[in-house]
């Protein structure tokens, strides 16, 4: 079972023809409400892609609260738990440009009062893996994973955004998930004297013992642990809008470790996963169930190990 502690939000996507720079308004015919979140995004990726997922987050007594459950609803996703907040439900504005690069502002809302205390002990179990990411206070961020490596459940962070991790809970980590940005900001802000972020990935596990990913965008991916390192390569596509292929890889990828699958199949799984989210708008109608991962699994080759 995968145990999500993450964010829930109603995304504004707004396709415009190029990403508007400081001072600049852009003109575009629509826009459309969907629901995001990089914590029920993550959910929805597990969920599609076969395995049992709980989400625990915090919406607002709003609106956009429907929205905002309603894919995780129908993708079987248990949200039993959501608490409701007096702060309305958190809102993301995603400009999508004609090549499918995005620009997004966040207003966090209902996700700043998301509280770890609301996981029962029952469900951190060594067959249970938890999953988070950083749009929800830090602060109950650590103590989960805190409560989680006490239970020794497989603990997978995605360090998005980009934010500082305290030392001591990295070594607690089972595998960490981040692109370019965010392995540079962590490696700045460990002290290391190289940036490359394959370098850093492979100083991160070297020193804590820990799997360590780089989403590497379309030349998809390098993950490191200490029994070697893999590369995988991005599906070729032509996208259409880049939003939560991040999310669907990180999904995919712990719903491939739950099932025990090795890292080299759970890569694979995760790199074709990401690139068939871009050719959907909006984030959680993007992402692909387990039907279409398999039908485009052999359009990525199997990574191999290196020493």
């Amino acid at each position: 079972m995968i145990v999500v502690f993450g964010s829930l939000n109603v995304d504004m996507v707004l396709p415009v023809e190029t990403l508007p720079r400081p001072g600049n308004t852009v003109l575009c015919e629509e826009y459309k409400l969907l629901p995001g979140g990089k914590g029920a995004n993550q959910a929805v990726a597990a969920a599609k892609a076969g395995a049992k997922v709980k989400m625990f987050g915090s919406i607002g007594n709003d609106s956009f609260a429907q929205i905002a459950r309603h894919f995780l609803e129908s993708t079987h996703v248990d949200i039993s738990a959501l608490t409701t907040s007096d702060r309305p439900t958190g809102c993301a504005t995603i400009c999508v440009d004609s090549a499918g690069e995005n620009m997004i502002t966040i207003a966090s809302g209902a996700n700043l009062q998301a509280s770890s205390a609301t996981i029962p002990d029952e469900l951190l179990t060594e067959n249970s893996t938890v999953l988070l990411q950083m749009e929800v206070p830090a602060a109950e961020n650590w103590k989960l994973i805190e409560r989680a490596k006490q239970r020794k459940s497989r603990i997978i962070l995605n360090l998005a955004p980009a934010q500082s991790i305290p030392d001591e809970l990295i070594q607690t980590l089972d595998i960490l998930v981040m692109n370019q940005i965010e392995a540079t900001v962590l490696a700045l802000y460990l002290g290391f004297d190289v940036i490359s972020p394959a370098i850093a990935a492979r100083r991160l596990s070297s020193k804590y013992g820990i799997t360590c990913i780089v989403t590497l965008g379309d030349e998809g991916a390098f993950a490191c642990n200490p029994l070697g390192s893999w590369s995988v390569q991005a599906l070729s596509i032509k996208p259409v809008d880049t939003t939560a292929a991040g999310d669907a890889f990180v999904g995919v990828l712990a719903a491939a470790f739950d099932k025990g699958l090795p890292i080299e199949q759970a890569l694979r799984r995760a790199a074709v996963a990401s690139g068939l989210a871009c050719l959907t708008v909006g984030a959680q109608p993007s992402l692909p169930d387990a039907q279409q991962i398999d039908a485009a699994l052999s359009r990525v080759p199997t990574p191999r190990r290196s020493i």
